[in-house]
């Protein structure tokens, strides 16, 4: 009977994720007819494509047992030096390889601090995030950054009837569920989080793994950083601010741990981050008190990785 009663536990736990997502559809269905349209939904999705991306990256970071908390400063870089870059007339192709170099650089340096430096991961990107914002600013002089025409067309642009902003966002996710499920450095990133010790004895190469997640995690934020950028079509001081939390947050809804060894992009990071969308979505369209949003993300984070902290002491 406690066997039974222990995998009875595990099994809603594991389903919790989905059964809240249904639960926001279904409450906020019920209390706005607008919210379940098709126009209302494929906007979510929209919305959501660049925190799948980052939570993408996050995801990767995550099953090693760090942490990026810079990438939202990754992604203020990137945009704030893209946006110079356009409106002194620079191509549109060469913005965007800016921002993806941003990120990748960010993430990089980032990897170095963990691995040579040998710097606790939430310290050294602590660190990076302060950094990043400061030089954020700097670059936009705390002003805003009216960006051309070309980046909302970018957002606007559509392949087979699908928003691109989705295309791209799906190739990322499909891309790396793929390396994570059918490739050696998957299964390695999965040792990795489960039992450092033992994956180092068993000759991983432990150092340029951890690198690599971060460099990962970086490139996608300059690439979440695009998608985000052509929705809004302008550079705020603010822009990417959070992000980190929403990616975090969007990967351990959807299974990641904080512990390492335990996570998956999709469904995992995907339904996460569209859960998250949509429960702001609602209670935009319910019309409630905007103070209120902080107080409820608070409590998905706290759902989140208490539903995370049940589960390691299960298993531990």
């Amino acid at each position: 009977m406690r066997l039974n009663d222990s995998r009875l536990r595990s099994a809603l736990r594991d389903a919790a994720p989905r059964l809240l997502f249904g639960a926001v559809l279904i409450g906020f269905g019920f209390l706005t007819p607008n919210f379940l349209t098709l126009q209302n939904l494929t906007q979510i999705l929209v919305q959501s494509a660049p925190t799948v991306v980052v939570a993408t990256g996050m995801t990767l970071v995550l099953l090693t047992g760090g942490v990026d908390l810079s990438v939202g400063a990754l992604m203020f870089v990137g945009a704030g030096l893209a946006g110079r870059m356009a409106v002194a007339g620079q191509p549109l192709t060469l913005c965007l390889a800016v921002m993806l170099a941003v990120g990748l650089v960010g993430g990089l340096l980032n990897g170095l601090l963990v691995t040579r430096l040998r710097l606790l991961a939430f310290i050294a990107t602590l660190a990076t995030l302060y950094m990043g914002r400061g030089i954020g600013r700097w670059i936009t002089q705390t002003r805003a950054i009216n960006l051309p025409e070309s980046f909302l067309a970018l957002g606007s642009a559509r392949w087979l009837g699908v928003p691109i902003v989705l295309w791209i966002a799906a190739g990322v996710v499909v891309a790396a569920q793929l390396v994570l499920m059918r490739t050696p450095f998957g299964r390695q990133l999965y040792a990795l989080g489960g039992n450092p010790e033992a994956a180092a004895k068993a000759g991983l190469r432990t150092r340029q793994l951890t690198a690599a997640v971060y460099a990962l995690c970086g490139l996608c934020a300059g690439l979440g950083g695009i998608l985000a950028l052509t929705q809004l079509g302008a550079v705020s001081p603010k822009f990417g601010e959070n992000y980190e939390f929403d990616a975090i947050t969007a990967a351990v809804l959807g299974g990641a741990s904080l512990f390492g060894g335990r996570g998956t992009v999709f469904p995992g990071a995907v339904l996460g981050a569209v859960l998250l969308k949509s429960l702001f979505n609602g209670l935009v369209m319910i019309g409630a008190d905007p103070y209120s949003y902080p107080l409820i993300t608070g409590a998905v984070i706290f759902l989140a990785t208490a539903a995370d902290g049940l589960r390691r002491r299960e298993q531990g």
